[in-house]
Protein backbone atom coordinates (compact mmCIF):
# COMPACT_ATOMS: atom_id res chain seq x y z
CA UNK A 1 0.00 0.00 0.00
CA UNK A 2 2.62 2.28 0.30
CA UNK A 3 3.75 2.27 -3.43
CA UNK A 4 2.37 6.05 -4.85
CA UNK A 5 0.67 5.09 -7.70
CA UNK A 6 -1.65 2.53 -5.55
CA UNK A 7 -3.06 5.59 -3.49
CA UNK A 8 -6.28 6.48 -3.33
CA UNK A 9 -7.41 9.45 -5.64
CA UNK A 10 -8.73 11.66 -2.91
CA UNK A 11 -11.59 14.85 -3.28
CA UNK A 12 -11.24 17.25 -0.47
CA UNK A 13 -14.91 18.71 0.39
CA UNK A 14 -16.00 21.79 2.02
CA UNK A 15 -18.56 24.44 2.52
CA UNK A 16 -15.93 27.16 1.43
CA UNK A 17 -12.89 26.78 0.62
CA UNK A 18 -10.05 28.66 0.43
CA UNK A 19 -10.55 30.99 3.72
CA UNK A 20 -8.71 32.92 5.90
CA UNK A 21 -10.00 31.03 8.95
CA UNK A 22 -9.71 27.56 7.48
CA UNK A 23 -6.07 27.53 6.57
CA UNK A 24 -5.68 24.21 7.89
CA UNK A 25 -7.46 22.82 5.68
CA UNK A 26 -5.21 24.02 3.17
CA UNK A 27 -1.72 22.89 5.03
CA UNK A 28 -3.39 19.06 5.22
CA UNK A 29 -4.12 19.82 1.56
CA UNK A 30 -0.73 20.49 0.99
CA UNK A 31 0.66 17.59 3.47
CA UNK A 32 -0.87 15.02 1.82
CA UNK A 33 0.10 16.15 -1.72
CA UNK A 34 4.21 15.85 -0.18
CA UNK A 35 3.07 12.35 1.16
CA UNK A 36 2.68 11.63 -2.97
CA UNK A 37 -1.58 11.87 -3.06
CA UNK A 38 -3.26 13.59 -4.98
CA UNK A 39 -5.90 15.86 -3.46
CA UNK A 40 -8.54 17.94 -5.66
CA UNK A 41 -10.31 20.21 -3.99
CA UNK A 42 -14.11 20.74 -4.17
CA UNK A 43 -16.19 23.90 -2.63
CA UNK A 44 -19.84 24.45 -2.62
CA UNK A 45 -19.17 28.08 -2.76
CA UNK A 46 -16.69 30.49 -4.05
CA UNK A 47 -14.54 32.78 -1.67
CA UNK A 48 -14.49 36.00 -2.26
CA UNK A 49 -10.73 37.86 -3.05
CA UNK A 50 -10.12 38.60 0.52
CA UNK A 51 -9.93 35.19 1.01
CA UNK A 52 -6.88 34.53 -0.62
CA UNK A 53 -3.94 36.86 1.06
CA UNK A 54 -1.29 34.63 0.11
CA UNK A 55 0.20 32.57 -3.15
CA UNK A 56 -1.49 29.32 -1.80
CA UNK A 57 -4.54 30.64 -1.08
CA UNK A 58 -4.57 32.34 -5.02
CA UNK A 59 -3.96 28.95 -6.13
CA UNK A 60 -6.41 26.71 -4.80
CA UNK A 61 -9.14 29.33 -5.94
CA UNK A 62 -7.51 28.42 -9.31
CA UNK A 63 -7.94 24.94 -9.22
CA UNK A 64 -10.89 24.54 -6.78
CA UNK A 65 -14.25 23.12 -8.21
CA UNK A 66 -17.15 24.97 -7.17
CA UNK A 67 -20.11 23.42 -7.49
CA UNK A 68 -22.98 26.00 -7.23
CA UNK A 69 -21.16 27.76 -9.85
CA UNK A 70 -21.04 24.97 -12.47
CA UNK A 71 -24.53 24.00 -11.20
CA UNK A 72 -25.39 27.46 -12.64
CA UNK A 73 -24.85 26.11 -16.04
CA UNK A 74 -28.37 23.94 -17.24
CA UNK A 75 -26.52 21.84 -19.38
CA UNK A 76 -24.18 21.07 -16.35
CA UNK A 77 -26.85 20.11 -14.06
CA UNK A 78 -28.98 18.42 -16.35
CA UNK A 79 -26.43 16.13 -17.21
CA UNK A 80 -25.39 15.43 -13.30
CA UNK A 81 -29.16 13.87 -13.66
CA UNK A 82 -27.95 10.82 -15.67
CA UNK A 83 -27.57 8.62 -13.02
CA UNK A 84 -31.49 8.41 -12.99
CA UNK A 85 -30.83 5.88 -15.89
CA UNK A 86 -27.72 4.46 -15.51
CA UNK A 87 -28.18 4.05 -11.75
CA UNK A 88 -31.70 4.25 -11.12
CA UNK A 89 -31.41 2.64 -7.80
CA UNK A 90 -28.57 5.21 -6.30
CA UNK A 91 -30.27 8.10 -7.51
CA UNK A 92 -33.64 7.81 -6.04
CA UNK A 93 -31.71 5.65 -2.94
CA UNK A 94 -29.77 9.30 -2.87
CA UNK A 95 -33.56 11.47 -3.02
CA UNK A 96 -34.85 8.91 0.04
CA UNK A 97 -31.67 9.36 2.50
CA UNK A 98 -32.19 13.49 1.47
CA UNK A 99 -35.75 13.52 2.60
CA UNK A 100 -34.74 11.07 5.47
CA UNK A 101 -32.22 13.12 6.72
CA UNK A 102 -34.46 16.49 6.33
CA UNK A 103 -35.05 18.86 9.60
CA UNK A 104 -38.56 19.83 10.64
CA UNK A 105 -40.09 22.49 8.53
CA UNK A 106 -40.58 23.45 4.91
CA UNK A 107 -37.38 25.31 4.44
CA UNK A 108 -35.29 22.27 6.28
CA UNK A 109 -36.67 20.20 3.41
CA UNK A 110 -36.13 22.43 0.45
CA UNK A 111 -32.34 22.66 1.68
CA UNK A 112 -32.35 18.85 1.27
CA UNK A 113 -33.34 18.99 -1.94
CA UNK A 114 -31.02 22.06 -2.64
CA UNK A 115 -27.80 19.37 -1.10
CA UNK A 116 -29.25 16.92 -3.32
CA UNK A 117 -29.01 18.83 -6.33
CA UNK A 118 -25.51 19.81 -5.32
CA UNK A 119 -24.67 16.19 -4.54
CA UNK A 120 -25.36 15.30 -8.15
CA UNK A 121 -23.12 17.71 -9.82
CA UNK A 122 -20.44 17.25 -6.89
CA UNK A 123 -20.70 13.10 -7.64
CA UNK A 124 -20.75 13.31 -11.85
CA UNK A 125 -17.24 15.26 -11.05
CA UNK A 126 -16.00 13.03 -9.11
CA UNK A 127 -16.62 10.14 -11.58
CA UNK A 128 -15.09 11.94 -14.66
CA UNK A 129 -12.25 12.61 -12.63
CA UNK A 130 -11.85 8.84 -10.97
CA UNK A 131 -11.95 9.32 -7.62
CA UNK A 132 -12.10 6.94 -5.34
CA UNK A 133 -12.75 8.73 -1.89
CA UNK A 134 -14.49 12.08 -0.73
CA UNK A 135 -13.52 13.72 2.58
CA UNK A 136 -15.10 15.95 4.26
CA UNK A 137 -14.22 19.38 6.44
CA UNK A 138 -17.18 20.08 8.96
CA UNK A 139 -20.21 18.19 9.66
CA UNK A 140 -22.37 20.67 8.73
CA UNK A 141 -24.25 21.54 4.83
CA UNK A 142 -21.48 20.55 2.82
CA UNK A 143 -21.05 17.02 4.70
CA UNK A 144 -24.82 16.47 3.51
CA UNK A 145 -23.87 17.11 -0.09
CA UNK A 146 -20.56 14.77 0.29
CA UNK A 147 -22.87 11.54 2.38
CA UNK A 148 -25.69 12.08 -0.70
CA UNK A 149 -22.85 12.66 -3.26
CA UNK A 150 -21.33 9.17 -1.93
CA UNK A 151 -24.64 7.34 -2.12
CA UNK A 152 -25.37 8.87 -5.37
CA UNK A 153 -21.80 7.44 -7.08
CA UNK A 154 -21.02 4.38 -4.89
CA UNK A 155 -17.11 6.17 -3.45
CA UNK A 156 -17.04 6.40 0.20
CA UNK A 157 -16.96 9.21 1.82
CA UNK A 158 -15.48 10.27 5.77
CA UNK A 159 -15.68 13.55 7.46
CA UNK A 160 -14.14 15.19 10.08
CA UNK A 161 -15.87 16.78 13.25
CA UNK A 162 -15.04 19.90 14.53
CA UNK A 163 -17.33 21.75 16.64
CA UNK A 164 -18.73 23.36 18.15
CA UNK A 165 -20.85 24.65 15.76
CA UNK A 166 -21.69 21.00 14.11
CA UNK A 167 -22.26 19.69 17.25
CA UNK A 168 -24.96 22.61 18.68
CA UNK A 169 -27.33 20.29 16.17
CA UNK A 170 -26.09 17.47 15.89
CA UNK A 171 -29.64 15.68 14.84
CA UNK A 172 -30.44 18.98 12.09
CA UNK A 173 -27.09 17.39 10.94
CA UNK A 174 -27.49 13.99 11.52
CA UNK A 175 -24.36 13.16 12.94
CA UNK A 176 -25.74 9.33 13.74
CA UNK A 177 -26.63 8.98 10.23
CA UNK A 178 -23.31 10.34 8.37
CA UNK A 179 -21.20 8.37 11.34
CA UNK A 180 -22.78 5.24 10.07
CA UNK A 181 -22.06 5.44 6.34
CA UNK A 182 -18.87 7.78 6.60
CA UNK A 183 -15.82 5.16 5.86
CA UNK A 184 -14.74 6.95 9.12
CA UNK A 185 -14.72 10.12 11.13
CA UNK A 186 -11.81 12.08 11.83
CA UNK A 187 -12.31 14.01 15.60
CA UNK A 188 -10.06 16.87 16.33
CA UNK A 189 -10.02 16.12 19.31
CA UNK A 190 -11.05 13.31 22.54
CA UNK A 191 -13.71 15.85 23.31
CA UNK A 192 -15.05 16.16 19.74
CA UNK A 193 -14.87 12.32 19.72
CA UNK A 194 -16.61 11.92 22.59
CA UNK A 195 -19.66 13.91 20.94
CA UNK A 196 -20.20 11.84 18.92
CA UNK A 197 -20.58 8.98 20.81
CA UNK A 198 -23.33 10.34 22.08
CA UNK A 199 -25.58 10.73 18.87
CA UNK A 200 -24.13 7.63 16.83
CA UNK A 201 -24.92 4.10 17.48
CA UNK A 202 -22.00 2.03 20.03
CA UNK A 203 -21.81 -0.17 16.61
CA UNK A 204 -20.00 2.44 14.92
CA UNK A 205 -18.03 3.73 17.53
CA UNK A 206 -14.45 2.16 16.10
CA UNK A 207 -14.81 4.22 13.25
CA UNK A 208 -13.87 7.39 14.97
CA UNK A 209 -10.37 7.89 14.92
CA UNK A 210 -8.55 11.12 16.71
CA UNK A 211 -6.79 13.64 13.81
CA UNK A 212 -5.62 16.78 15.32
CA UNK A 213 -5.53 20.09 13.24
CA UNK A 214 -2.02 21.03 12.47
CA UNK A 215 0.79 24.11 11.84
CA UNK A 216 4.04 23.98 10.46
CA UNK A 217 5.95 24.96 13.43
CA UNK A 218 9.17 25.79 11.06
CA UNK A 219 6.69 29.03 9.79
CA UNK A 220 6.76 30.50 13.13
CA UNK A 221 10.15 32.01 14.81
CA UNK A 222 10.49 31.32 18.20
CA UNK A 223 13.00 32.92 20.23
CA UNK A 224 14.05 31.74 24.02
CA UNK A 225 14.14 35.15 25.11
CA UNK A 226 11.76 37.83 25.56
CA UNK A 227 10.85 40.66 23.13
CA UNK A 228 12.67 43.53 23.81
CA UNK A 229 10.30 46.33 24.32
CA UNK A 230 10.10 49.79 23.11
CA UNK A 231 10.40 52.25 26.05
CA UNK A 232 7.52 54.19 25.04
CA UNK A 233 5.63 50.44 24.74
CA UNK A 234 4.48 47.68 27.05
CA UNK A 235 3.63 44.41 26.70
CA UNK A 236 1.62 43.34 23.26
CA UNK A 237 -0.99 41.33 23.20
CA UNK A 238 -2.43 39.87 19.27
CA UNK A 239 -5.94 38.37 19.06
CA UNK A 240 -6.65 36.60 15.41
CA UNK A 241 -9.66 35.14 14.24
CA UNK A 242 -13.26 36.47 12.91
CA UNK A 243 -14.50 39.36 14.71
CA UNK A 244 -17.69 37.82 16.21
CA UNK A 245 -19.69 37.96 19.02
CA UNK A 246 -18.84 33.85 19.52
CA UNK A 247 -15.16 35.21 19.84
CA UNK A 248 -15.51 36.68 23.71
CA UNK A 249 -13.83 40.41 21.65
CA UNK A 250 -16.03 42.42 24.11
CA UNK A 251 -14.74 39.90 27.28
CA UNK A 252 -11.13 40.90 25.67
CA UNK A 253 -11.79 44.57 25.12
CA UNK A 254 -13.53 45.07 28.99
CA UNK A 255 -10.32 42.90 30.32
CA UNK A 256 -7.83 44.90 28.75
CA UNK A 257 -9.05 48.12 30.06
CA UNK A 258 -9.14 46.57 33.35
CA UNK A 259 -5.24 45.45 33.33
CA UNK A 260 -4.52 49.29 32.04
CA UNK A 261 -5.44 51.00 34.80
CA UNK A 262 -2.16 49.53 36.15
CA UNK A 263 0.10 48.86 33.10
CA UNK A 264 -1.02 51.70 30.62
CA UNK A 265 1.35 50.87 27.88
CA UNK A 266 -0.57 47.48 27.33
CA UNK A 267 -0.82 47.01 23.18
CA UNK A 268 -3.48 45.35 21.54
CA UNK A 269 -3.41 43.99 17.95
CA UNK A 270 -6.65 42.16 16.33
CA UNK A 271 -5.98 40.13 13.15
CA UNK A 272 -9.44 39.50 11.36
CA UNK A 273 -12.54 40.85 10.20
CA UNK A 274 -16.36 39.87 10.66
CA UNK A 275 -19.67 41.54 11.62
CA UNK A 276 -19.26 42.43 15.08
CA UNK A 277 -16.05 44.83 13.67
CA UNK A 278 -17.93 48.18 13.89
CA UNK A 279 -19.21 48.04 17.15
CA UNK A 280 -15.56 46.29 18.84
CA UNK A 281 -14.22 49.53 16.98
CA UNK A 282 -16.72 52.01 18.66
CA UNK A 283 -15.90 50.10 22.06
CA UNK A 284 -12.27 50.24 21.59
CA UNK A 285 -12.76 54.03 20.47
CA UNK A 286 -11.61 55.38 23.99
CA UNK A 287 -8.55 53.43 23.81
CA UNK A 288 -7.10 55.14 21.15
CA UNK A 289 -3.80 54.09 19.41
CA UNK A 290 -3.66 51.11 22.02
CA UNK A 291 -6.15 49.01 20.45
CA UNK A 292 -5.04 48.19 16.53
CA UNK A 293 -7.50 46.60 13.84
CA UNK A 294 -5.66 45.30 11.25
CA UNK A 295 -8.22 42.81 9.03
CA UNK A 296 -7.12 40.06 7.56
CA UNK A 297 -3.28 38.70 6.78
CA UNK A 298 -1.98 36.11 5.46
CA UNK A 299 -0.17 33.25 6.96
CA UNK A 300 3.10 34.63 6.31
CA UNK A 301 2.06 38.01 8.03
CA UNK A 302 0.36 36.56 11.01
CA UNK A 303 3.46 34.96 11.81
CA UNK A 304 5.03 38.06 11.83
CA UNK A 305 3.03 39.53 13.77
CA UNK A 306 2.96 36.50 16.41
CA UNK A 307 6.97 36.84 16.10
CA UNK A 308 7.00 40.78 17.61
CA UNK A 309 3.98 39.57 20.36
CA UNK A 310 4.36 39.20 23.99
CA UNK A 311 1.53 36.66 23.92
CA UNK A 312 -2.32 35.63 22.13
CA UNK A 313 -5.70 36.16 23.70
CA UNK A 314 -8.50 33.81 22.46
CA UNK A 315 -11.46 34.54 25.11
CA UNK A 316 -13.98 32.67 22.86
CA UNK A 317 -17.37 31.22 24.18
CA UNK A 318 -16.79 28.00 22.02
CA UNK A 319 -14.06 26.45 20.22
CA UNK A 320 -12.75 23.35 19.08
CA UNK A 321 -9.53 23.15 19.33
CA UNK A 322 -7.72 26.76 17.80
CA UNK A 323 -5.63 26.34 15.46
CA UNK A 324 -4.17 30.05 16.19
CA UNK A 325 -3.20 28.73 19.61
CA UNK A 326 -1.14 26.48 18.02
CA UNK A 327 0.33 29.05 15.75
CA UNK A 328 0.89 31.39 18.80
CA UNK A 329 2.71 28.19 20.73
CA UNK A 330 4.72 27.46 17.49
CA UNK A 331 5.91 31.07 17.78
CA UNK A 332 7.15 30.55 21.36
CA UNK A 333 4.54 32.79 22.86
CA UNK A 334 1.98 32.43 26.00
CA UNK A 335 -1.34 31.78 25.11
CA UNK A 336 -4.43 32.99 27.42
CA UNK A 337 -7.35 31.11 26.32
CA UNK A 338 -11.25 30.19 27.41
CA UNK A 339 -11.51 26.53 29.32
CA UNK A 340 -13.75 25.04 26.36
CA UNK A 341 -14.15 21.82 25.16
CA UNK A 342 -11.15 20.86 23.22
CA UNK A 343 -8.99 23.53 24.03
CA UNK A 344 -7.38 21.78 27.65
CA UNK A 345 -5.89 19.46 25.01
CA UNK A 346 -3.79 21.44 23.55
CA UNK A 347 -3.16 24.35 25.89
CA UNK A 348 -1.65 22.86 29.91
CA UNK A 349 -2.67 25.30 31.75
CA UNK A 350 0.27 26.98 33.73
CA UNK A 351 2.81 25.45 31.91
CA UNK A 352 1.63 26.79 28.44
CA UNK A 353 -0.46 29.45 29.40
CA UNK A 354 -3.29 29.89 31.16
CA UNK A 355 -7.38 28.67 30.23
CA UNK A 356 -9.81 31.10 32.30
CA UNK A 357 -13.50 30.37 32.90
CA UNK A 358 -15.13 31.70 29.52
CA UNK A 359 -16.58 34.94 30.37
CA UNK A 360 -15.14 36.05 32.98
CA UNK A 361 -13.39 39.16 33.08
CA UNK A 362 -11.84 39.72 36.27
CA UNK A 363 -9.87 36.38 35.66
CA UNK A 364 -8.96 37.06 32.31
CA UNK A 365 -7.61 40.72 33.31
CA UNK A 366 -6.06 38.88 36.14
CA UNK A 367 -3.87 36.58 34.09
CA UNK A 368 -3.73 38.91 31.65
CA UNK A 369 -1.52 41.34 34.37
CA UNK A 370 0.61 38.63 35.19
CA UNK A 371 1.89 37.37 31.87
CA UNK A 372 2.39 40.92 31.33
CA UNK A 373 4.48 41.81 34.45
CA UNK A 374 6.37 38.26 33.97
CA UNK A 375 9.04 38.54 31.31
CA UNK A 376 10.38 35.17 32.32
CA UNK A 377 7.12 33.47 33.05
CA UNK A 378 6.55 34.66 28.95
CA UNK A 379 9.56 32.62 28.14
CA UNK A 380 8.78 29.10 30.16
CA UNK A 381 5.46 29.25 28.79
CA UNK A 382 6.52 29.70 25.17
CA UNK A 383 9.02 27.15 25.32
CA UNK A 384 6.16 24.66 27.19
CA UNK A 385 4.03 25.38 24.33
CA UNK A 386 5.77 25.29 20.99
CA UNK A 387 7.68 21.41 22.38
CA UNK A 388 3.96 20.73 22.75
CA UNK A 389 2.97 21.65 19.11
CA UNK A 390 6.24 19.81 17.46
CA UNK A 391 5.65 16.74 19.50
CA UNK A 392 1.34 16.86 18.96
CA UNK A 393 0.37 19.16 16.50
CA UNK A 394 2.32 19.35 13.77
CA UNK A 395 0.52 19.12 10.33
CA UNK A 396 2.81 17.11 8.15
CA UNK A 397 2.63 14.32 11.22
CA UNK A 398 -1.49 14.99 11.10
CA UNK A 399 -1.55 14.78 7.54
CA UNK A 400 0.28 11.08 7.77
CA UNK A 401 -2.15 10.00 10.56
CA UNK A 402 -5.38 10.56 8.07
CA UNK A 403 -3.45 9.58 5.04
CA UNK A 404 -2.71 6.38 6.67
CA UNK A 405 -6.83 6.00 7.59
CA UNK A 406 -7.08 6.61 3.10
CA UNK A 407 -4.54 4.37 2.47
CA UNK A 408 -5.79 1.62 4.59
CA UNK A 409 -2.66 1.24 6.88
CA UNK A 410 -3.66 3.16 9.89
CA UNK A 411 -4.58 0.00 12.58
CA UNK A 412 -7.44 0.02 14.94
CA UNK A 413 -6.24 2.42 17.60
CA UNK A 414 -8.30 5.70 17.72
CA UNK A 415 -5.31 7.64 16.83
CA UNK A 416 -3.83 5.99 13.70
CA UNK A 417 -0.27 5.15 13.06
CA UNK A 418 1.05 7.74 10.61
CA UNK A 419 1.23 6.73 6.76
CA UNK A 420 5.13 5.95 5.85
CA UNK A 421 5.80 6.35 1.73
CA UNK A 422 8.34 4.07 0.62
Amino acid sequence: MNDTFSLPRIAYLTGQYPTVSHTFILREVEALRRLGFEVLTCSVRRTSPEQHPGPAEQQEARTTFYILQAAKNPATLLKAQKLIFSHPKRYFGALSLAWKTRSAGLRAALYQLFYFAEATVLADHLQSRGVTHLHNHFAEGSANVAMLASQLSGIPFSYTLHGPADLLEPRRWALGEKTARAEFVACISNFARSQVMLFSDPVHWHKLRIIHCGVTPDRYHSSETPNTPDPQSGAHLVFVGRLAAVKGLRILLEGFTAARVSRPDLRLTLVGDGDDRAHLEKLAKPLGDAVQFVGYKSQDEVAAILAEADMLVLPSFAEGVPVVLMEAMASGKPVIASLVAGVPELVDDGVSGFLVPPGDVDTFAARLGQLADDPALRVRMGIAGRSKVQAEFDISQEAARIGALFAGTGGDMPRPEPYMPD
